[in-house]
């Protein structure tokens, strides 16, 4: 609690737009947060702490208040069904809270929302929590491999169906062990804007840590700062957040001086920008994308950053323009998916994914392939990419490609990182795992154009 900020209404708040209005749970984490920027950076971290954790946690979660509910959670008030979620998360998980202070600000949220008759309810199955929590029986991973990966890290069980027929059962496990890790920021500095050492050396007078990544010279991890905006890297432009697993997009695309490229699904533009930065200043980027919010959101990066060989435009991928026909040096398909890779920065994408969901985007993945393809000129490059993990998204949509269009995977390992080198990224394609690799889960191929 500051002043009249209640934290755990706020959190309360984040958690109901996630849960309820089908909110993406770093957008709104984010907004609330640029709201209360004003906040201690202490309380700043504990709504971000147990908003993250709730939602991270939210099927273990689930799982132990049933342990102590006659009502299931489906049967709850939405309100009340989250209250309890985020108790329980600071209950497990938050040592420093004393349980008394939890189950009592619990009880006055419900009372002072309207929940009168209910009070006793939160009251009674949170106490019986508190007193049991190390109690509780989980699931076996010998006895039920799934139903202990599910309940132990708070994963849908299709999808873990679909990973265990995939990958191994302790590949699954790491990544679903890496989802739960705090990683630090990943930044892309700018280097043809300033130098690397001028622009670590700023961070590290502004508080942050700085640490060197392993997989690519240009890349850092930073932690310590209280508002990424505040600091004068940012607002200078020398820095943009992004994941190394992001940037091989454009170390793959390898632009030559003078390339014209077409990012058909740019927002928020990261990857174009960096192929921009990467032709210093030459040739031209069409970022496009098919919302006027989105490409607003390009524009805005744009300018932030004083790009002048690229552009935002308002285009759909999916339906073809005549214009374009066979203009690209390079065509980046950053396509729309279900973003299992990424997990660890948006917890909620898990819950909000289903297999008819999963199913109508791979139909949308391959009519974006079918029309962004006339875009490429002969000799030219495709790249196509994701941020999720699994063949139905990924080497099936490769398969399917390949089988339609004159089109030959190219070898990747000119241009990535010795330690990410491997039989698939010498055959043109590379899925990088949270939990094996040092980034998000992310696939990339690089797709050439026969001459014709």
């Amino acid at each position: 609690m500051t002043g009249t900020v209640n934290l755990r209404e706020v959190i309360l708040g984040i958690l109901m737009e996630v849960t309820e209005q089908e909110a993406y749970s770093h957008i709104a984490l984010r907004d609330t947060l640029d709201k209360y920027q004003y906040l201690p950076k202490r309380d700043r971290a504990f709504v971000s702490r147990v908003t993250e954790g709730t939602l991270e946690n939210l099927i273990q979660i689930d799982y132990i208040i049933e342990c102590f509910s006659k009502v299931p959670i489906h049967n709850m008030k939405p309100l009340i069904r989250n209250l309890l979620r985020m108790s329980i998360y600071q209950l497990k998980y938050m040592d420093s809270v004393p349980d008394s202070a939890v189950v009592n600000e619990a009880v006055r949220i419900a009372q002072k929302r309207g929940f009168y008759n209910l009070k006793g309810f939160v009251n009674g199955v949170l106490r019986a929590a508190a007193r049991e929590m190390d109690h509780i029986a989980y699931p076996s991973p010998k006895d039920d491999p799934v139903e202990y990966l599910s309940v132990s890290y708070s994963m849908p069980q299709w999808i873990l169906h679909k990973w265990l027929g995939q990958f191994s059962f302790e590949e699954v496990e790491r990544m679903c062990d890496s989802f739960r890790d705090e990683s630090p920021v990943t930044l892309r500095l700018r280097t043809n804007r300033v130098s690397k050492e001028e622009i670590i050396a700023s961070l590290r007078e502004e508080g942050c840590e700085v640490w060197q990544h392993p997989y690519l010279d240009y890349a850092v991890r930073i932690s310590g700062f209280n508002y990424l905006q505040a600091l004068t890297a940012f607002r200078q432009g020398w820095i943009y957040v992004q994941d190394v697993s992001s940037m091989l997009v454009a170390e793959i695309a390898a632009p030559n001086w003078g390339d014209y490229c077409i990012d058909v699904c740019a927002a928020p533009g990261g990857k174009s920008i960096h192929l921009a930065d990467k032709l210093k200043g030459s040739g031209y980027v069409e970022a496009r994308d098919k919302s006027e919010d989105k490409v607003n959101l390009i524009q805005g990066n744009i300018d932030r950053l004083g790009m002048i060989n690229m552009v935002a435009a308002l285009r759909d991928a999916t339906v073809f323009d005549q214009d374009s026909f066979h203009k690209a040096d390079i065509v980046l398909c950053d396509v729309p998916c279900s973003g299992l890779g990424v997990i660890g920065k948006k917890q909620d994408i898990r819950y909000r994914m289903n297999p008819t969901r999963q199913e109508e985007l791979i139909r949308i993945q391959r009519r974006i392939l079918s029309v962004s393809q006339n875009y490429v000129k002969p000799g030219g490059v495709l790249i196509y990419s994701t941020c999720t993990i699994g063949a139905d998204e990924n080497q099936l949509n490769l398969k399917y490609f390949l089988e339609n269009y004159p089109f030959r995977l190219e070898s990747i390992d000119p241009y990535i990182p010795e330690q990410l080198r491997c039989r698939t990224s010498a055959g043109g394609y590379l899925q990088l795992l949270p939990g094996t690799h040092l980034t998000d889960g992310f696939f990339l191929a690089r797709l050439k154009r026969n001459h014709e």
